[in-house]
């Protein structure tokens, strides 16, 4: 990648993870990529309160620009965008993605890659593979390079058989300044906790690795933070948070005897997409229990580095055998393999080469 470049890059939100799973992962992107030189402006929509729900201030890192959720707004931030040497346009914005995604192709001129950044490939792969006449999947042959939040060889495959000059997964990370063991709070012990918002496609797979168990389980204290949840029965030893802020993450990870990751279900399906929350919570030294999906042996060793659940009733059993002795001797590998392998500097430099 150039000295300098100005790199313009459209997204959900870089300040907020308030219904955005995926903010975590652009802070230790853009920041990584700024400390190798370059001027990231963010454009970001003002949507879903999330201006209200702010995790940081603007970063001396990337320039925010933050534009009204209307069309004349969305505008603005194409025409402040021209300026850039490098076009981003990632999935999921919330509003006139559509628009956006050939607005970006509108705009390129000689000697300006414009890139799509997939932060969902399995859900807009199975979205475009039903539908012929989705307008996406006319634009896939048309951008430089597709770069995915992760999916292994599964996704690169669908992408270059819908077109695209080529595809390459960028996966999630650990940013060891923000993520990182912290004091243990009484508010988040637990036996059990899971940090995650209620989505369609998720919510039958958190049925089955997490109220399941808790069900279960009477005698053991569950604890579940994320959005959504409010008017989900639950057992009554499951303890609802609500939004948890990620300047509280480190807390929440360090404080219960293990943490779980349930996938999505198409994520599960594809394989090789490790969710942020993984790396945040080996970042923080926690026991991880994850369901099973194809690559998990590509980030962590199963057994030693984290605990891999086929089903609700592994859970069970493995909470039933996991001693706080135990728990913190995998959460302790855990850290040490991601700060080896799996920083957001590592793949900066991996971004590197690939666009030099």
């Amino acid at each position: 990648m150039a000295v300098g470049m100005e790199i313009a890059f459209f997204g959900s939100s870089l300040v907020s993870a308030y219904w955005n799973g995926a903010a975590t992962y652009y802070r230790g992107i853009i920041k990584e990529l700024a400390a190798r030189g370059h001027r990231i402006t963010f454009y970001e929509p003002d949507i879903y309160n999330r201006q209200d729900h702010r995790d940081i201030p603007d970063p001396e890192w990337a320039r925010v620009f933050v534009y009204p959720g209307r069309p004349e707004g969305m505008d603005k931030a194409i025409d402040d965008s021209r300026r850039a040497d490098l076009l981003i346009k990632a999935s999921g914005v919330g509003i006139y993605d559509d628009l956006l995604e050939k607005a970006v192709l509108d705009i390129r001129k000689p000697g300006v890659k414009v890139i799509f950044w997939d932060v969902d490939a399995p859900a807009t792969l199975d979205r475009i593979g039903r539908n012929p006449n989705d307008p996406f999947r006319a634009l896939v042959p048309c951008y430089d390079l597709i770069l995915t939040y992760g999916g292994g060889r599964s996704v690169v495959d669908a992408y270059r058989s819908h077109g695209a000059r080529a595809c390459i997964p960028v996966y999630n990370a650990l940013d060891p300044s923000t993520h990182f063991p912290a004091p243990p709070e009484n508010r988040f012990s637990a036996d059990l906790g899971f940090l995650g918002n209620r989505l369609p496609d998720r919510e039958s797979r958190v049925d089955d690795f997490f109220f399941g168990p808790a069900s279960a389980l009477p005698h053991f204290h569950f604890i579940l933070g994320g959005n959504g949840w409010h008017d989900k029965p639950r057992p009554a030893n499951v303890e609802y948070l609500g939004h948890v802020y990620t300047r509280d993450h480190n807390s929440f990870n360090s404080s219960a005897k293990a943490v779980l990751n349930v996938s999505r279900e198409s994520m599960a399906r594809y394989g090789y997409c490790p969710a942020t929350r993984v790396f945040e919570a080996a970042g923080a030294g926690a026991c991880m229990i994850t369901d099973e999906w194809e690559g998990i042996e590509m980030f962590f060793d199963p057994g030693s580095e984290i605990i891999v659940a086929k089903s609700g009733l592994h859970v069970v059993q493995k909470l039933e055998e996991l001693t706080h002795e135990k728990a913190r001797r995998i959460g302790e590998a855990a850290r040490r393999r991601v700060l080896a392998e799996h920083t957001y500097a590592h793949r900066a430099e991996e971004l590197d080469r690939l666009l030099n």
